[in-house]
């Protein structure tokens, strides 16, 4: 005779996580890389500058996905720069989750950046 049984379902892996949000970049490769991020308010606006350590998390040879604790939205400017200043990039935001406690971003770089470790 079967008996039921209940079983708590895990979420899908990478589900609210930047793998989750990398899935949609083909060509996204992991990488793990400490960053300090900063975001400038446009003049006349209401945004605040602020600055956030965060890392990498997956790269392609034009974006970069993290996750951060400050809201971004679409469009967004960022600035990026890792400790020894050898990155030092801006790139805009073209990809935004958000979770709670969370924003899982993709930025897309703007201009070269001729030092990046995912190559083409």
């Amino acid at each position: 005779m079967a008996q039921q049984a209940t079983a708590a379902a895990r979420a899908a892996q990478g589900a609210g996580t930047v793998a989750g949000l990398a899935r949609f970049f083909p060509e996204a490769a992991p990488v793990r890389i400490p960053v300090q991020l900063a975001r400038g308010g446009e003049p006349g606006s209401n945004a605040r500058p602020f600055t956030e350590t965060t890392v990498i998390e997956f790269g392609t040879p034009r974006e970069v996905l993290f996750a951060c604790t400050t809201p971004l939205e679409f469009a967004d400017v960022l600035r990026l720069r890792n400790s020894d200043g050898s990155l030092d990039i801006e790139a805009a935001v073209v990809a935004v989750q958000y979770h709670p406690g969370k924003t899982v971003v993709a930025a897309r770089f703007i201009g070269d950046v001729p030092n990046w470790i995912v190559k083409p």
